[in-house]
């Protein structure tokens, strides 16, 4: 199947697995008027970047909910024990998010407060710029990084129907150079080792919104190797966008389970899907929470970071997973 260039082509939305990113993914365009202009207080934009490295643990993110927007960005110090976070808000509409994400550039910019990812197709080199000042709470975090598209996963690209809306996400992982700042730390990416996994959503969420989520990946000398998962409630037939990433493969995941070992914080998760080709185990090491109550709108949202172990069973072969460093999260929320 090839690939279109718009996810909307007059106004007929294209669903199911695409076997790429369309140019413009913007899900709008299949409605006009006023039904356009409501149909926008319900999308719900991000991109967002899981960062691989054996020493740190780091996420960030630009969003627009279209009402309200804001970017986060952790950095957790496995020798230290130490989890250093900013979070700037800024109004609804604001960051800059384009539909023709892979040739654009993202950005979110408040005083003191500046990251940005610049996408360039053509060149197969993507690039995560990182500009904070520190505050009375947290170091300064700056630096920039360099992603090579050209030795990146394959793409998970999936449109799909949910109950009360529906789902746009695009996710590859990507082999990272460059440095980060931490304070005083210097963190050296290195791209036969690390990882940068991209998460980009352009979805219209119901207004009682809640999943289970994970990633993780790792390279190998074929090429980077892991896994993007969910659970969420779903429409019989439609498709996830839970995937294996195997060497030049995305392979198509289903009826994921996330099965906690009890109720503490620190217990392991057992991830499994249900025909066993994902049977991994998540023992996390930290915790990033964000818990707001604001009557007509609260969210209940908690990132694990920590470390995968267990087997991928790929269409050519299985991958042993040891020690690889990925993400585990829970939102419940409504938006």
């Amino acid at each position: 199947m090839s690939s279109p260039h718009r996810l909307v082509e007059d106004g007929v939305r294209r669903w199911g697995r695409l076997p790429k990113r369309p140019v413009v993914a913007d899900p709008l365009a299949a409605y006009t008027g006023l039904t356009r202009r409501l149909k926008r207080l319900r999308l719900k934009e991000w991109v967002g970047f899981t960062l691989l490295h054996p020493d740190w643990y780091s996420s960030l993110i630009v969003q627009d909910a279209h009402y309200l927007a804001g970017s986060e960005i952790y950095a957790y110090d496995r020798a230290g024990g130490v989890l250093h976070q900013h979070a700037a808000n800024a109004p609804g509409g604001s960051p800059t998010l384009p539909a023709e994400l892979l040739d654009g550039v993202c950005r979110f910019e408040r005083d003191g407060y500046r990251i940005v990812y610049a996408f360039h197709a053509p060149s197969a080199r993507h690039r995560i710029e990182v500009d904070i000042a520190a505050t009375p709470k947290a170091p300064a975090i700056r630096g920039e990084l360099e992603l090579d598209a050209g030795a990146a996963t394959a793409p998970l690209s999936v449109s799909s129907r949910l109950p009360g809306g529906s789902m746009y996400t695009y996710k590859a992982a990507f082999p990272a150079r460059g440095v980060l700042r931490v304070g005083d730390a210097q963190i050296v990416f290195d791209p036969a080792r690390d990882l940068a996994v991209l998460d980009e959503h352009r979805s219209l969420l119901p207004y009682r919104t809640r999943w289970l989520w994970g990633t993780f990946a790792t390279p190998t000398d074929a090429g980077p190797v892991g896994a993007n998962f969910a659970a969420r409630p779903e429409l019989p037939g439609e498709p996830e966008e839970s995937a294996l990433w195997t060497p030049g493969r995305c392979e198509p995941l289903g009826d994921v389970s996330f099965r906690p070992d009890s109720t503490d914080s620190s217990a392991a998760w057992h991830i499994t899907s249900r025909d066993g080709r994902l049977d991994v185990v998540f023992q996390p090491e930290g915790r990033k929470s964000v818990k707001h109550d604001l009557g007509l709108f609260a969210i209940d949202y908690y990132q694990l970071f920590g470390r995968y172990r267990g087997v991928l069973r790929g269409t050519d072969g299985d991958f042993e997973i040891k020690d690889v460093h990925g993400v585990c999260e829970s939102m419940r929320a409504r938006l």
